[in-house]
């Protein structure tokens, strides 16, 4: 009997356990957020500003730090994550849409919406077409001219394959029906330098990095729909002649590996929107030109699914 009541005793307990969530105690330790891009670049500066609050008590309840992985145009950060990140809850990662997205529809990537799971989204981020402040071209129109009259001339640095600045690339000479020339940089801080050092003719970019490089660039339009509040001077694409929408605006947010235990995406998930919203790191997004947008866990994933749709559509189109 006695043999029989510690085996239920047992049973017990190990049935009370499994009712309990699998991180009770999460977070116990520092988390990690990889960054698919290097340091320095809009992705890694939004990224150490849209968790600057993590540590505190009623948010997440510890601090975050941000580890590197570029290259690829974000593939090999992304695939890293997807495929060898802890599932714990400790090793989150930045995503950038439509970038990781596109990637997945044109590229054979261990990444794609359906082993990634999104926690929240901090900022979206519009290309912007820039040239160096010592460029003859002041306007959209100028510059097409000039693609016209020295067909396959006009370069055109961007961030990588298939991220928002290609997309915005491809969009613009399609729509354009200029004969131009996409140069991939390593990143969009090196496409950046690209432009300023001269290298190339012009550059699809950040609106976040082209603003505040201002006094070396000129910035001739803005792909998307309205202009933004931080370039009020600055048309867009469609102000200038050429039909480009906003299908290249870079939303950048949090998410973890599918596998991650439900209670702690719901936790984060919980937490994550609202240290976007803190008030000192709001005050930070506006002061350095990083355009912010909060959305939520379902909101975000409707964002990834129509983006999934969408963007299958437009790039067998653009191919």
């Amino acid at each position: 009997m006695k043999i029989i009541n510690i085996t239920k005793v047992a049973l017990l307990a190990v049935a009370s356990m499994m009712l309990l969530p699998a991180q009770a105690d999460y977070p116990e330790k520092p988390i990690g957020v990889m960054v698919a891009y290097g340091p320095g670049g809009a992705t890694d500066f939004q990224a150490r500003i849209a968790t600057l609050a993590s540590g505190k008590a009623d948010l997440i309840g510890q601090p975050i730090y941000i580890l590197n992985k570029p290259g690829a145009g974000g593939r090999t950060g992304w695939n890293w994550f997807a495929s060898e990140a802890s599932q714990d809850g400790y090793m989150l990662g930045a995503y950038n849409v439509p970038h990781f997205i596109a990637q997945s529809i044109v590229f054979d990537t261990k990444y794609n919406i359906n082993n990634l799971e999104p926690i929240g989204n901090w900022g979206a981020d519009p290309a912007v077409l820039i040239v160096g402040k010592d460029s003859p071209f002041n306007t959209v129109g100028e510059l097409l001219a000039h693609a016209e009259a020295n067909p396959g001339a006009v370069t055109i640095s961007g961030a990588g394959k298939f991220v928002g600045h290609h997309i915005a690339f491809l969009q613009f000479a399609k729509a354009s029906g200029a004969n131009l020339t996409y140069i991939p940089a390593s990143g969009g801080v090196d496409a950046l330098r690209m432009v300023k050092a001269g290298e190339t003719v012009a550059g699809f970019n950040n609106l976040s990095d082209s603003a505040r490089s201002a006094a070396d660039l000129k910035i001739l339009a803005v792909a998307d729909l309205t202009r933004h509040d931080y370039l009020p001077d600055v048309p867009t694409l469609m102000e200038s002649g050429v039909d480009v929408d906003d299908s290249s605006v870079n939303f950048r947010g949090l998410m973890v590996p599918s596998g991650t235990p439900q209670d702690v995406v719901d936790y984060l998930a919980s937490k994550v929107p609202a240290m976007f919203n803190e008030g000192k790191t709001q005050g930070k997004m506006k002061s350095t030109n990083s355009p912010s947008r909060v959305m939520s866990r379902d909101e975000v994933i409707a964002m990834w699914n129509e983006r999934q749709a969408y963007l299958t559509e437009l790039l067998a189109g653009l191919k």
